[in-house]
């Protein structure tokens, strides 16, 4: 059953908290929260689907062991839980959803974001971590890409399945997919596409990483507030099945404690990142 703690948590955190900048994932839904899906965990371990998408989710192809900002920000969480077994499953991002559906794995756990389609499939946890959109170019922006708008008539790549090329195609833009980070950036380094819309973290880290890569943040580009806020891109979560109404619950409560107790702080801050990226801060 779920434990005291967690419930009263819970329902202190729907009490207490404001609007979020995003769209309210529909009801909350805890009220006869039984379905045991916490306990199983508790008890037998849990396992995370996690894409190769250093340095926030990897699995190290020499000590198999998998690391990142979000392997240790999950790992923080169950461990305040009290679940320790944990084992891991790493495929394309595209796939970790089929693969949640088809109980496979137990958590999303490469952060992912809130969306319209994802909603009717998958539920998902209070938010973990924040960061922003960005459009990437060619050094020297050679596609004159200085808006949103220009990205229409344009080559443009996204990773297959997430939130990026869900909006992208919302809009009408065609989408060149790519399956991993690698394959992207190759992409927009090589030409095969004009620009890629990315994260913003992301990007930062491999330009800072490849000193001699030819390409470039687009600067001061508006986002639109749809992205943002019906598009989910901002605030990092993880996912999990509708059914699993115990382990979403637990895993909000958790991930707010690792907030308030400096421990996703410490984490944000190992990979390079600041406490502006542990909560919801204007793009524009």
């Amino acid at each position: 059953m779920v434990t005291k703690r967690v419930l009263l948590a819970a329902m202190f955190l729907l009490a207490a908290t404001p609007a979020f900048a995003q769209q309210i994932e529909g009801k909350a839904g805890f009220k006869g929260c039984t379905d045991g899906s916490l306990d199983k965990a508790l008890a037998d371990g849990i396992t995370l689907g996690i894409s190769p998408s250093p340095p926030y989710s990897n699995l190290d192809p020499n000590t198999k062991k998998a690391d990142g900002l979000d392997v240790e920000l999950n790992e923080a969480a169950l461990h305040w839980l009290g679940i320790d077994n944990i084992k891991y499953e790493v495929a394309p991002f595209g796939q970790l959803i089929p693969m949640l559906l088809s109980n496979r794995i137990d958590v999303v756990a490469s952060n992912i974001h809130q969306t319209p389609d994802r909603l009717k499939v998958v539920t998902f946890t209070g938010p973990a971590w924040w960061y922003g959109p960005a459009l990437v170019t060619q050094k020297g922006n050679p596609a004159g890409i200085k808006s949103f708008d220009d990205l229409k008539g344009k080559k443009v790549g996204a990773i297959a399945g997430s939130a990026a090329d869900e909006y992208l195609r919302s809009v009408g833009i065609e989408v060149t997919p790519f399956q991993e980070d690698a394959a992207e950036f190759a992409g927009i380094s090589t030409g095969k596409v004009d620009v890629i819309l990315e994260d913003d973290v992301k990007v930062l880290d491999y330009i800072k990483a490849n000193a001699d890569s030819p390409i470039e943040i687009v600067a001061g580009v508006a986002v639109p507030e749809e992205l943002i806020f019906k598009y989910g891109y901002g605030y990092a979560r993880y996912a999990v099945r509708p059914a699993d109404c115990q382990l979403r619950m637990a895993y909000g409560v958790a991930l707010h404690e690792i907030w308030g107790a400096g421990i996703a702080s410490e984490i944000l801050k190992k990979y390079g990142l600041s406490n502006r990226n542990l909560t919801y801060f204007p793009l524009n």
